[in-house]
């Protein structure tokens, strides 16, 4: 998402889709940004259903939408609605998670669904569905891990519930998905694994690298090679760590 929006000019318009109060920071654009969400928003924002899009023909530059398709009842309505409002020469975000991994799972588990209605287990069928629906390429696509911060009780409370998985504690999130990683790196699996980034219709320079590496507070992705070439990694006794650029937490590097 990051390299979409970085370079777009203060005219440019952005469509953050289903986001509530935003599903990225304004820093992260100089554009104009429009939060779109059925429930009511503060600020710069419509309140709308994302199938019938009270928008013209071809109006923003880049639609985004991050971590929404999961909740739209009516998803076809909503990629052709996608396709209608952006630009021909426009790009679109989008990232979902995965209904079969641990973190997804867990998370409907906890939220007791979560709101989630769609189920996403195949990325290029999805893929698929929306270069269909929109009839933007696909520029890239990308694997996104999870640290479980949706756990953390300093971000939520997931009462007496949470106590059964390490009770939301920053050092036991620490310790699970590390040791997550570890065992993907080993023995293949997908434990830490979370969803899927895609790009469409975009020219920029994407980082297609995983950033396996992930904040237990505030969930920022970093790349193990960048965090390293930035001496952001220290070493305490025989465990190396991190501390997140983004809200300062110490995290273990893997």
């Amino acid at each position: 998402m990051r390299e979409i929006l970085s370079g777009l000019a203060p005219e440019a318009w952005v469509l953050d889709l289903g986001s509530s109060t935003g599903s990225f920071p304004d820093s992260l654009t100089a554009a104009r940004v429009l939060r779109l969400d059925r429930d009511r928003i503060r600020g710069l924002g419509v309140q709308a259903d994302a199938a019938r899009l009270p928008f013209g023909d071809g109006v923003f530059d880049v639609v985004v939408a991050n971590h929404s398709f999961e909740h739209f009842l009516e998803i076809s309505m909503v990629l052709q609605e996608m396709g209608r409002v952006v630009k021909p020469a426009g790009a679109i975000f989008a990232s979902v998670p995965d209904a079969l991994t641990l973190t997804d799972r867990l998370y409907r588990w906890l939220a007791k669904g979560g709101g989630h209605v769609n189920a996403f287990t195949e990325p290029l069928e999805l893929a698929g569905m929306i270069v269909e629906a929109t009839g933007k390429p696909l520029s890239g696509m990308k694997v996104l891990h999870s640290s479980m911060a949706f756990l953390n009780r300093k971000n939520a409370d997931w009462t007496r519930r949470c106590v059964l998985i390490g009770g939301g504690h920053e050092w036991t999130l620490q310790a699970g998905t590390y040791l997550f990683r570890w065992m993907d790196l080993v023995f293949g699996t997908r434990l830490s694994v979370y969803g899927w980034a895609y790009y469409f219709g975009t020219d920029a320079e994407l980082d297609l690298v995983v950033a396996s590496n992930v904040c237990v507070r505030c969930g920022s992705g970093h790349i193990a090679d960048w965090l390293v070439a930035c001496s952001l990694v220290h070493r305490w006794l025989i465990w190396n760590y991190y501390r997140c650029p983004c809200c300062g937490t110490a995290n273990l590097f893997l």
